[in-house]
């Protein structure tokens, strides 16, 4: 399983940690990854995405998952939420 965050694409970045002495060694930096459950209003049902915290900071503040993911670029989204966006595009378009 990758350590990548489906709604933002946030990825395992590199760097060195700096000794005292100015000696480099190579380490990774994680990102904050955990397992949420959100509900997509359209759909009427719940979804469970392995996302970052700041992801689910943004959901929020975006008044939800499904304005996040309308405004998402298609670049960033995983495959499945990818699927999920045309889904809530198509049943809005229905609905309208």
């Amino acid at each position: 399983m990758a350590r990548v965050c489906e709604l933002t694409g946030k990825r395992v970045m590199t760097g060195n940690n700096v000794s005292h002495a100015h000696n480099k060694t190579r380490r990774r930096f994680l990102p904050n990854l955990t397992k949420a459950t959100l509900i997509s209003d359209t759909l009427g049902r719940s979804v469970s995405l392995r996302i970052s915290t700041q992801a689910l900071r943004s959901v929020e503040h975006n008044d939800g998952l499904d304005n996040f993911l309308l405004k998402a670029r298609d670049a960033n989204l995983s495959a499945a939420a990818l699927k999920l966006k045309k889904e809530i595009k198509k049943k809005k378009e229905a609905a309208a």
